[in-house]
């Protein structure tokens, strides 16, 4: 049996979680609601707030929704209690950031300033302090849209092995590599 689709998944006070007709999932909470369109095969059973997923086969196709559809709605529930947050941070001299609303603003090296719009969902805040590099804080309840954002945001200016600048994740650790010898 799966160990992840086996793990039962204990829903918080002030969430609750409703499975349609149609197996979608919402799951409701104080930050927010999501919505899921589980797989048809899979039972959902929720006794005094404690939900359980049970599989009907032990097909390989059945093993890896178990644990799969598992995951997304324990993200769901963490989601929408508790939320998600990551930090970028902008390594280099003269990296800047700042935002308005949605719209973020970055100064990379690049000969034109970069914008994007975050979506809706996610909240943004920059920072810009003295002495420390630019912070760019994304929070939300939907996991997956959240790394979504901050993947693109790192496409911007990719981490560079030599200095060690470009956009990162605050504690991300980069391998770095040694330049050339002066012969």
């Amino acid at each position: 049996m799966s160990r992840v689709g086996k793990a039962p998944i204990s829903l918080p006070s002030g969430v609750t979680l409703d499975v349609s007709d149609a197996n979608m999932v919402t799951v409701k909470g104080p930050k927010g609601e999501l919505k899921q369109q589980i797989d048809a095969d899979l039972k959902l059973s929720v006794e005094d707030g404690i939900l359980n997923i049970e599989r009907p086969t032990e097909q390989k196709r059945h093993k890896a929704m178990h644990g799969l559809y598992r995951s997304l709605i324990n993200n769901m529930v963490v989601g929408v209690s508790e939320g998600y947050k990551k930090e970028l941070e902008l390594v280099g001299v003269g990296y800047r950031v700042n935002n308005t609303g949605n719209l973020i603003e970055f100064t990379l090296g690049y000969s034109h300033p970069i914008y994007f719009y975050v979506p809706d969902e996610v909240k943004v805040e920059t920072a810009m302090e003295k002495g420390k590099p630019p912070l760019v804080t994304l929070e939300s309840n939907d996991k997956q849209l959240l790394g979504q954002v901050a993947a693109k945001i790192r496409t911007f200016r990719k981490v560079e092995p030599y200095k060690g600048k470009g956009i990162r994740f605050k504690g991300e650790v980069i391998r770095r590599k040694a330049g050339k010898t002066a012969g």
